[in-house]
């Protein structure tokens, strides 16, 4: 599994994510659901998702450091200020808003269950080798900032 690791980017993966959850929408319709104003709603999620995500990379080029994130041994500085105060991946928050957004959207119970798969892909084939190279290239300085910051929110 470990081949996994780094290959797609996370940018590719909303769009897969996207994708199938969009063509499995129409599979169950006895498990769909309808939320008045969805639209509003979705739009404002996305769009918040979007601003937390152009945040956390703002952050990396203010830093003047990678924002590719399959070269995590290309970081040249640690950002731990603005969005990375409440999070150590903005970036990827703001792409599982957006897929919530979509999924909202949609109306499909079934295309929700995308919303785990991509937490779970970006936890295990992303952030924990990106965490193992900040580490190893930031140390104690790396370490106290997971202590204080989740994952996440």
């Amino acid at each position: 599994m470990k081949a996994l690791e780094l290959k797609v980017p996370p940018v590719v993966l909303v769009a897969i994510a996207v994708g199938g959850m969009w063509a499995v929408a129409g599979l169950s319709p006895a498990l769909n659901f309808a939320i008045p104003g969805v639209a509003g709603w979705s739009t404002g999620i996305a769009a918040f998702g979007v601003c937390i995500a152009i945040l956390g990379v703002l952050q990396f080029r203010v830093a003047e450091t990678t924002v590719d994130p399959r070269v995590p041994n290309q970081s040249t500085n640690l950002v731990v200020s603005g969005v990375y105060r409440y999070s150590r991946n903005p970036m990827y928050l703001g792409f599982f808003l957006v897929l919530c957004a979509w999924g909202l959207y949609l109306g499909s119970v079934i295309s929700l269950l995308f919303l785990p798969v991509f937490i779970l892909y970006m936890n295990r084939f992303q952030i924990v080798p990106e965490e193992r190279f900040m580490h190893e290239q930031f140390g104690e300085v790396y370490d106290k900032f997971r202590s204080e910051v989740r994952r996440w929110i």
